[in-house]
C-alpha cells in the first residue's frame, strides 16, 4: 500500500484545524416554504417528516426538502403548533408538481393537519397552485374560502376538513452550499458533523436535506457507467487512498459532508460560517474543506477564508473559551461564598466594605487647596 502523502494545498487555520483555502460552489434553485399545523407538535412533525421523505438531492429526487424549524402556535395562521418546511426544485413547474403530490399523499392523509403558504411577499406570477390542485379529492364537496387576497380550500375528510391554502409563494434560492469534515475516525468526524448541524439549524431560511443533515456518500459528477449522473467521491474515500488521487489529510479515516440549501445567498453563507466554526472546535477534526466544480456550474461561490471571521469580532479559540469558563467558575465560587456567609477564622479581622462615593467638585477643590498650603 502506498504511503499517505499530504496534499499540497493552501491551508488556513481555525482552532488548530486545517481549513483548505477553497470555495463551495452552489447554484440557483426555486424554493417554497410550507407551514404544516396539527392538533399537537407530534402530528405536525409527523406530516413534515413524511413529506420530506426521498427528497435529499435533485440528482435522483423530484425535489430537495427538509424541516426548517418548529413554528409556535402564536406564529401559525390557525393558532396551532406547526412545522416549517423548505422545498427546492429546478423550476416552478417541477416544484408545483412535486409539492402537490407530496401534500396530497403525506399531509392530507395525516390526522388533523392543515397546510399554509410560508412566503407571503411574492408576486402573483411567481406563485404556484397547491390547494387548488388537490381540491378535486373532495369530489365536488370541497369549498373555497377567501380571506383578503388569500384563498383557502376546505376538503372534507373522515376527521373533519383538511384546510390548504390555494397558492404558495416561491423565490429563487441557493442550493449546494457544503462543508467536508475530515476526522481521525468515523466517531470523531460524526460528532463534529452533528455539532455543525446543530449550529446550522439555529440559522433561519436554510434547510439540510440529507438524513440528519449529514452525507456519508458524497458524490462527484459523472461515472465510468454512462447512465449514471453522479458516482462516489473517490478522492475522499479512505479505502481508496492507494488507488486514486486522494484529497485526504494524513491520518484521516472518515469524511462527512453537510449540504445546505437556503432562500438566499446570505442565509447559506451564515449557515456555512456557523457550521464551520462549530465543526472546527470539535476534537478529532483534521481538516475542513468544500466541494466545487472549478466555478463552471454554479454562480454562487462561498470561499472558506471569508467564513473564518464573524462580523465585528474574532471567534474565540478553544484556549480563550477554556479561560472564560475558568473565570466564570471562579466568579461563581466567590458568589456562593458571599451568599452563604462563610465563617472566617477568629484571627482574621475584617471591616465591612464601604461603598465608594465620588467626592463632589467643591470637596475636591478644598482638598487641592489644603495640599498646596
Amino acid at each position: 500500500m502506498a504511503l499517505e502523502q499530504p496534499t499540497a494545498l493552501a491551508l488556513l487555520n481555525l482552532h488548530g484545524v486545517e481549513i483548505v483555502d477553497t470555495f463551495a460552489e452552489a447554484f440557483p434553485i426555486k424554493a417554497a416554504r410550507l407551514v404544516m399545523t396539527a392538533i399537537n407538535e407530534r402530528w405536525a412533525k409527523t406530516a413534515a417528516t413524511v413529506f420530506c421523505g426521498n427528497a435529499t438531492s435533485v440528482i435522483a429526487c423530484d425535489v430537495e426538502a427538509a424541516i426548517e424549524r418548529d413554528v409556535s402556535a402564536k406564529e401559525t395562521p390557525d393558532g396551532r403548533p406547526g412545522v416549517a418546511v423548505l422545498v427546492f426544485g429546478f423550476t416552478t413547474e417541477t416544484l408545483a408538481t412535486a409539492i402537490q403530490a407530496r401534500v396530497g399523499q403525506c399531509v392530507l392523509t395525516c390526522p388533523t393537519t392543515a397546510c399554509y403558504n410560508g412566503i407571503s411577499d411574492c408576486p402573483k406570477e411567481k406563485r404556484i397552485r397547491i390547494g387548488g390542485g388537490i381540491r378535486y379529492f373532495g369530489d365536488g364537496f370541497q369549498k373555497s374560502k377567501k380571506l383578503g387576497d388569500q384563498r383557502f380550500w376546505r376538503i372534507p375528510v373522515m376527521d373533519g376538513e383538511f384546510l390548504c391554502e390555494d397558492q404558495f409563494g416561491t423565490v429563487t434560492g441557493v442550493a449546494g452550499g457544503n462543508l467536508l469534515i475530515c476526522g481521525t475516525n468515523s466517531a470523531s468526524a460524526l460528532v463534529a458533523a452533528e455539532v455543525a448541524v446543530e449550529a446550522i439549524r439555529s440559522c433561519p431560511d436554510v434547510a439540510l436535506p440529507f438524513p440528519g443533515g449529514i452525507v456519508r456518500s458524497g458524490s462527484k459528477v459523472g461515472s465510468r457507467y454512462p447512465k449514471l449522473k453522479a458516482s462516489t467521491n473517490d478522492a475522499y474515500c479512505p479505502t481508496l487512498r492507494s488507488l486514486v488521487k486522494s484529497e485526504l489529510p494524513v491520518g484521516c479515516q472518515a469524511v462527512y459532508e453537510i449540504v445546505i440549501d437556503g432562500l438566499n445567498f446570505k442565509a447559506v453563507q451564515s449557515a456555512m460560517r456557523h457550521g464551520l466554526h462549530a465543526a472546527a472546535a470539535s476534537p478529532g477534526v483534521l481538516r475542513i474543506t468544500a466541494g466545487n466544480y472549478g466555478g463552471k456550474l454554479g454562480k454562487h461561490h462561498y470561499h472558506l477564508r471569508d467564513l473564518l471571521w464573524f462580523r465585528g469580532s474574532l471567534v474565540f479559540s478553544r484556549r480563550r473559551l477554556s479561560l472564560l469558563s475558568a473565570l466564570e467558575d471562579t466568579h461563581e465560587t466567590l458568589r456562593r461564598d458571599v451568599s452563604s456567609n462563610v465563617t472566617r477564622p477568629a484571627t482574621c479581622h475584617t471591616t465591612p466594605a464601604m461603598p465608594f462615593v465620588r467626592p463632589s467638585r467643591d470637596r475636591r477643590k478644598n482638598r487641592l487647596s489644603s495640599r498646596r498650603e
